[in-house]
């Protein structure tokens, strides 16, 4: 055998268990069927500006652990998310706090707003058996009708009537003038994007890219004792049972002349008319400069757009259901079985991560591979 480790996808959960084997004196061989480093994370260079090519990645961690392994790879800046909601041109700030409650109400006190909510909260007199009861439960029918409905039904592609409740368990409700969104002890955007970041991370491992493992299976297992696998694990499969299902997003990206669209990183569209979920514009991740300071002269925006998905579209939300979840374990005993192959990362594993969270689950396999 050629290699100690195959790793099949370049993403951050990928280049973190690379980086890890080959610390730990592994010879590794990293292949991506795309043609570029970094998965969904992705950024490139347009106009002076880091563009996040698969929609907008912010780093944020209260996990000690996964913020100083990444420091080695970049150096964070100090963006904070603070979203703002456009409700049919009515801006609200987010997460929902005092901001929201003012504009909302014209309230300007803590327990003003409380008092509302509370009056409001009492129209769900049940058990909440939908997503709407849910949301109407913990913050009131105003907010509800705002700033929830029309952005969770783009989201799903449903009325909030037909979708369960635990997709919004609960909703921060702040009742202080804080819109840090995140609310994170480590928050920020690595200086340079993150491909910079990933780049650093796979230094000095043999990369290769738009190489398909699928499709070339027998010839890459040959290469290596161990295979981590990061795609798809229905994929892998062959579907034998059937695909797992995701939402899907689609994006519309625009260069513009001009140095500033919206003034701020993200704006979501929060009623059910206006079709994109929210518009990104990517130089304010890092505060509308180049890298060496300078004001940037134009401007990038993306508008997203939720999609339903449908085999050969970008994966990117799995839809954890329970016909899903009982799918994924079907797909998870075959995984279990295999002698020499390790599956991980959001596609592998069919779940929804966090950045912090991709790279805390790769380190803890890496433990179990490398730590005698």
């Amino acid at each position: 055998m050629k290699y100690d480790y195959l790793v099949v996808g370049a993403g951050l959960f990928g280049a973190v268990f690379a980086q890890q084997a080959k610390a730990h004196g592994k010879k590794v061989l990293v292949i991506d069927k795309r043609d570029h480093i970094a998965g969904n994370v992705y950024t490139e260079k347009i106009e002076g500006i880091n563009f996040h090519k698969y929609g907008a990645h912010i780093f944020h961690t209260n996990n000690k652990e996964v913020w100083d392994y990444i420091g080695n790879f970049a150096t964070f800046n100090r963006f904070t998310n603070s979203p703002v909601a456009n409700y049919k041109g009515e801006l609200y700030s987010l997460p929902f706090n005092m901001y929201t409650f003012n504009k909302m109400w014209n309230v300007t006190t803590p327990k003003e707003a409380q008092d509302i909510i509370r009056k409001q909260r009492k129209e769900i007199t049940r058990e909440p058996q939908n997503l709407e009861e849910q949301a109407i439960s913990l913050v009131g029918r105003d907010i509800y009708e705002k700033l929830i409905k029309g952005y969770t039904e783009k989201q799903w592609g449903r009325d909030c009537r037909e979708l369960p409740p635990f997709i919004i368990k609960r909703l921060p409700v702040r009742l202080t003038f804080d819109n840090n969104y995140f609310n994170a002890l480590y928050q920020g955007i690595p200086i340079g994007g993150y491909t910079k970041m990933v780049e650093n991370l796979l230094t000095g491992i043999e990369v290769r890219l738009s190489e398909n493992y699928l499709e070339k299976k027998e010839e890459y297992d040959n290469l290596a004792d161990t295979v981590l696998y990061t795609g798809a694990i229905d994929a892998f499969y062959n579907y034998c049972y059937g695909n797992l299902e995701y939402r899907s997003v689609r994006f519309e990206n625009e260069i513009l002349d001009t140095p500033n669209f919206q003034g701020n990183a993200a704006v979501n569209y929060t009623d059910r008319e206006t079709p994109y979920t929210r518009i990104i514009e990517h130089k304010w991740f890092e505060f509308g400069k180049d890298e060496n300071g300078n004001d940037l002269d134009k401007t990038i925006i993306s508008r997203e757009y939720s999609a339903e998905w449908k085999p050969g579209d970008e994966p990117y939300y799995p839809i954890n259901d329970e016909k899903n979840s009982a799918l994924y374990s079907r797909y998870k005993e075959l995984a279990d079985k295999e002698k020499n192959i390790l599956f991980g990362g959001r596609l592998g594993a069919y779940k929804y991560y966090d950045m912090d969270g991709v790279i805390a689950a790769a380190l803890e396999l890496c433990k179990s591979c490398f730590d005698d």
